[in-house]
């Protein structure tokens, strides 16, 4: 038996392979197929079923594909309405695949129909919970994301996922491992753990929500607060998942079609595509085409295209490293921005050498900004953090305007002050001031490393930490 967790870590998702004896099955897949197809055809295995946990708001599955590719059934737990061809299992219905079952333990409360996979090994021992999004490792999945699909309230789910982790997991052995679909960093929970596996005895231990002495009052009220709103593309995504979609190879060629300078100077103007610059943002700040949005490849880039353009049937420009552009295409599929229409050949730099209009954005060092402050002690310092980040520490001096809340924080900004405006590391930033910039604002001063650069500096008075996880 072999398992093998395929973890991606810009979307903070588990995928899972599993094989015994020439059979294999997948659980909860990315959109790009190739790697468990390919995975099965080196080992000489043929994959027969694809188990969904559940339908995921925060990616596109490759559940559709990979059944078109290899032939493999769908499976779905009870009461999934998917709009395509899949098995809907019955609770407690068994699976053999080679000499190891995988039994369907239907566990309502993430949604409705959420599901999680126990597998048993050759002599009938459990071994593993595929757990979804119904039990991550130091927290549990949130019950807000189906309400209004299926006229329930959040409070109703969570009670539902108490009764479903009491009478469904926690009777289970204690050194059984967990394997949950997302870890740190998924809008999918609120207090998840780095580790992205576990023993379900350590998680009764740890996980605030699995107290044996928790009552149902106590766990809803716990579940249900400090949520913050989802992105915007999550129910998109769940309806992408219910009904099917357009094949990533598809995707991938309308996407990595190169257009010269003249093609796509002609595209952003007779379209209302959006110029999406995947550079590193201080190289995008350096010099970019006016108007343009910078979201860097290399951060969390999927999470963020979702939060901050709202509708997935946009179409987008891309400007990229070169090379890259694939990758970026495939990024943005993986979401279910399936509309990207091109990118620059040749880059920035052939943007360049045509003589078309460059902008740029302005970054400053911590110790400039200081020198700033002390010529002028009451400059406009902007954090787009997080609200939470942004309570347990930040500069005395600095207002809050978070770039998840973008529409909101930009009516803080005064388009004829000058703000210097940081986030972390420099990452968030960046993206903030090129979309105020592209609606205007441009007087918008990046600080460049955050700040983590401004406390760092020892120059600006810093409130004193508060843990997170006290303003719960």
């Amino acid at each position: 038996m072999k398992i093998e967790q395929i973890y991606t870590g810009c979307l903070a998702q588990g995928a899972y392979y599993i094989e015994s004896e020439g059979e294999a099955v997948v659980i909860d897949p990315l959109r790009e197929i190739d790697p468990y197809v390919q995975k099965a055809n080196r080992n000489g295995a043929t994959i027969k079923y694809v188990f969904e946990t559940h339908f995921h708001a925060d990616f596109v599955s490759g559940h559709v594909d990979l059944a078109k590719e290899t032939g493999a059934t769908i499976v779905y737990g009870p009461t999934a309405t998917p709009s395509f061809a899949a098995h809907i299992a019955t609770d407690g219905e068994v699976f053999k695949i080679g000499n190891i079952t995988i039994t369907v333990l239907h566990t309502p409360g993430h949604t409705m129909e959420s599901s999680c996979y126990l597998l048993k090994d050759d002599q009938g021992k459990e071994v593993g919970l595929f757990s979804g999004d119904t039990l991550f490792i130091g927290d549990v999945g949130r019950p807000d994301l189906a309400q209004k699909a299926n006229h329930i309230t959040q409070e109703d789910l969570a009670g539902l996922l108490y009764d479903s982790l009491r009478s469904k997991i926690m009777p289970l052995p204690d050194t059984l491992i967990v394997y949950p679909a997302h870890g740190a960093g998924s809008a999918c929970g609120k207090n998840m753990s780095k580790e992205t596996t576990d023993t379900l005895g350590h998680q009764k231990q740890t996980n605030y929500a699995l107290r044996a002495d928790m009552t149902k009052e106590e766990f809803i009220k716990e579940v249900t607060e400090g949520l913050t709103a989802p992105p915007q593309y999550f129910p998109l995504n769940v309806q992408l998942n219910k009904q099917g979609y357009e094949s990533i190879n598809e995707v991938l060629k309308k996407g990595t079609h190169p257009l010269g300078v003249e093609a796509f100077e002609a595209a952003a103007n007779e379209t209302d595509a959006i110029i999406l610059d995947t550079r590193d943002p201080q190289t995008f700040g350096k010099g970019f085409i006016p108007n343009s949005i910078n979201i860097g490849i290399d951060g969390n880039f999927a999470p963020w295209v979702g939060a901050l353009i709202p509708d997935i049937k946009q179409t987008i420009l891309i400007v990229a490293e070169e090379g890259r552009q694939e990758e970026v295409v495939t990024r943005l599929a993986r979401v279910g921005y399936d509309y990207a229409i091109g990118f620059l050949e040749g880059g920035i730099a052939a943007w360049k050498k045509a003589g078309k209009e460059i902008d740029t954005i302005t970054s400053i060092t911590a110790a400039e900004v200081a020198a700033i402050q002390e010529a002028d002690a009451n400059i406009n310092v902007l954090d787009v953090r997080k609200q939470s980040e942004y309570e347990a520490e930040h500069v005395k001096c600095a207002i809050n305007a978070s770039l998840d809340y973008i529409n909101d924080s930009m009516q803080q900004v005064d388009k004829n002050k000058t703000y210097y405006v940081h986030c972390a590391g420099g990452y968030r930033s960046m993206i903030f001031i090129s979309i105020l910039k592209a609606r205007g604002f441009n007087n918008l001063i990046d600080i460049k490393g955050g700040f983590k650069a401004l406390k760092e500096s020892g120059k600006f008075a810093i409130t004193d930490y508060v843990c997170p996880n006290t303003m719960l």
